[in-house]
């Protein structure tokens, strides 16, 4: 009795998993605060320096909420609900800060729309299913998907900043984007970019296509 009572205590709202889930979730405002100070207020390059390290920081949270939260036992509904919002507010608060400052621009904001229309189609889709109490597990690719997006976000968050502080030696190989040449730090964000994008798609269309089996059962 007294084990099942800990367990209790362990998985609920305040258990270290859940703590990191609602650290990642407040990054988001702090990360935004960041780039809207640098980019439309014209505040200093170490405010993207500093937006970089907090989504650093927020990011190493979504690998060790899921770790502690197998490890320790300490899964919870609350955890499972919060988990995948917080990373889609970070995901989707940075790429439209990243558009705002033309970090992303072009044909590039057409890979930052197909991530933000999946995101929106799965939570759609998922609430739907959960209406119905059938549960869309979250495939491998998918989590692969997640990690890429955060990879390429952090390389744009970096960019321009990135490439001011590092030796000029590192920055001889550059590309034309538009009119301007697009620093190394930037030109590599918007590459793995495009990719997840691709991975965005594909792992949308699976999730779309198992969602439409129940719907056509029900």
């Amino acid at each position: 009795m007294n084990s099942m009572s800990t367990q209790r205590v362990e998985g609920g709202a305040f258990s270290l998993p859940n703590v990191l889930t609602y650290c990642r979730i407040l990054a988001v405002p702090l990360v935004v605060a960041c780039m809207y100070w640098q980019a439309i207020l014209q505040g200093g390059l170490w405010l993207r320096l500093a937006a970089l390290a907090i989504f650093i920081a927020a990011g190493i949270t979504d690998f060790f909420d899921g770790y502690f939260a197998r490890s320790w036992g300490q899964q919870s509904r609350l955890g499972r609900m919060l988990d995948p919002i917080a990373d889609k507010l970070l995901v989707a608060s940075c790429l439209l800060m990243l558009a705002a400052d033309e970090t992303i621009k072009g044909w590039s904001l057409f890979a930052a729309i197909i991530i933000l229309c999946r995101e929106i189609l799965v939570s759609g889709l998922r609430e739907f299913l959960a209406e119905l109490r059938v549960s869309v597990p979250v495939t491998q690719l998918a989590k692969w998907k997640t990690t890429l997006q955060l990879v390429a976000i952090g390389f744009l968050l970096g960019g321009e900043a990135v490439d001011y502080y590092l030796p000029h030696s590192f920055l001889e190989w550059r590309w034309r984007y538009g009119d301007e040449p697009l620093p190394l730090t930037t030109s590599i964000g918007l590459v793995l970019l495009w990719i997840s994008a691709i991975l965005t798609l594909y792992t949308g269309w699976d999730y779309f296509r198992a969602g439409l089996r129940h719907i056509i059962d029900e």
